[in-house]
C-alpha cells in the first residue's frame, strides 16, 4: 500500500491553551493533523496522531533541551506517568473516526546519575518524545510497571486503527 508522510501545519499551543483534559488534547491534535493534511489530499484517507503525558496532574511537552529532559525525568521519578494517545482518520478535510487510549507507566525511582547516563545514550533522540523515552530502546528501563497497549505507548493506538481501516476497506478483511 502506497503512503506518504506529511508534516501538518497546525498550532499545537492553541489547542493546549484551550483544552485541559489530556484525552481532549490528544484527540483534538490528532484530528487537526489529519484534517490539515487531508484538505490537500482529498481522495486519500489520512491518519493523524498525537500523545500527551501527564504526571501528578501536570501536562508535559517534549523537552526543549537536555537540561529540561533531565528536569522532566527527575519530576517523573517515583510517580505514575499517564500517556494518552489518539489517532484520527480524515478524508476530504473531514474527520471520519477518532480513537483515544491511555496507558499508565510507573516510573521507578531514578537517581541523578542514572538520568545523566540515560540522556548520554538517548539524547537527542528522546527530544522528539513527550515522555522522554523510547519504549523500544533503553527507555524501558525507566519503569517498574506498565499497564496498557504497547502501541498506545508508542504513540499510535494501532489495533483500533487497523480495524477502522478494514471497516473502510482500506485494508483487506
Amino acid at each position: 500500500m502506497d503512503h506518504i508522510a506529511v508534516r501538518p501545519d497546525i498550532d499545537e499551543t492553541a489547542v493546549k491553551e484551550r483544552q485541559t483534559d489530556p484525552a481532549d488534547i490528544a484527540a483534538e491534535l490528532a484530528e487537526a493533523k489529519a484534517t490539515a493534511v487531508s484538505g490537500s489530499h482529498p481522495d486519500d484517507w489520512v491518519i493523524g496522531s498525537d500523545s500527551v503525558v501527564s504526571v501528578a496532574g501536570r501536562l508535559f511537552d517534549k523537552p526543549r533541551s537536555r537540561d529540561e529532559a533531565a528536569d522532566h525525568l527527575q519530576f517523573f521519578s517515583g510517580k505514575s506517568l499517564v500517556l494518552t494517545s489518539a489517532v484520527a482518520l480524515a478524508r476530504g478535510g473531514t474527520v471520519d473516526w477518532t480513537h483515544v487510549d491511555q496507558a499508565e507507566l510507573d516510573v521507578r525511582s531514578l537517581s541523578s546519575d542514572f538520568i545523566e547516563a540515560y540522556l548520554e545514550v538517548e539524547w537527542p533522540e528522546v527530544s522528539y518524545c513527550v515522555g522522554v523515552f523510547r519504549m523500544e530502546g533503553p527507555g524501558v528501563q525507566l519503569f517498574d510497571n506498565v499497564l496498557g497497549s504497547y502501541f498506545t505507548i508508542l504513540g499510535m493506538p494501532l489495533i483500533p486503527l487497523l480495524g477502522a481501516l478494514r471497516e473502510r476497506r482500506v485494508l483487506q478483511s
